[in-house]
């Protein structure tokens, strides 16, 4: 199963300012989501940026907020995205099946996140290189988890090359400039 440019969303969990340094890799989450949001942006896949209880966690990482999609970020206190209200209702409203995943923390709010959404018979792909947890075995359990529901473990390169398709395309050389 491809990863659809045109069926899909791209959805950045809690890259946040307090959360994000607590990391194993805290370089890990950050650059691969700015990748996703960029590649996003250039061939219109369309984004959503959420954060968790931001007055305690603060904001988006720096890199990120540049890069915030349009009526982002959507502050929420559910570990789910998908649980809230707000977040389901809007992603609900793009019409698409698949859900790109990335964020913090792979064993809490991605998971839980990609639970929801397998749930809702949507197809998941969890971006492992975009994706982190305060340890390495938390990072891996999740994944396994989400792998185990159902869900598609992935990577950026994965993503970007399969909205793309193709090396005739408009966006192309954008694109592909993120990975260089």
């Amino acid at each position: 199963m491809l990863i659809d440019a045109d069926n899909s969303c791209l959805v950045v969990i809690d890259v946040q300012e307090k959360l994000n340094p607590v990391m194993f890799d805290p370089a890990r989450a950050p650059a691969g989501a700015a990748k996703l949001l960029e590649g996003a942006g250039i061939l219109g896949v369309p984004a959503l940026l959420t954060e968790q209880y931001p007055q305690g966690l603060g904001p988006s990482v720096d890199g990120l907020k540049s890069l915030m999609p349009l009526g982002c970020p959507m502050v929420k206190s559910s570990f789910s995205c998908f649980a809230d209200p707000a977040f389901s209702t809007r992603f609900t409203a793009y019409g698409k099946q698949q859900a790109v995943l990335c964020g913090i923390e792979a064993h809490v709010c991605v998971l839980q996140t990609a639970l929801d959404l397998i749930r809702h018979d949507h197809d998941v792909f969890v971006v492992e290189d975009a994706t982190a947890s305060r340890t390495a075995e938390n990072l891996r359990a999740g994944l396994e988890r989400i792998r185990h529901a159902g869900g598609h473990v992935v990577t950026v390169e994965m993503v970007l090359f399969e909205w793309l398709r193709r090396s005739d395309v408009p966006g192309f050389r954008d694109v592909t400039r993120l990975i260089k």
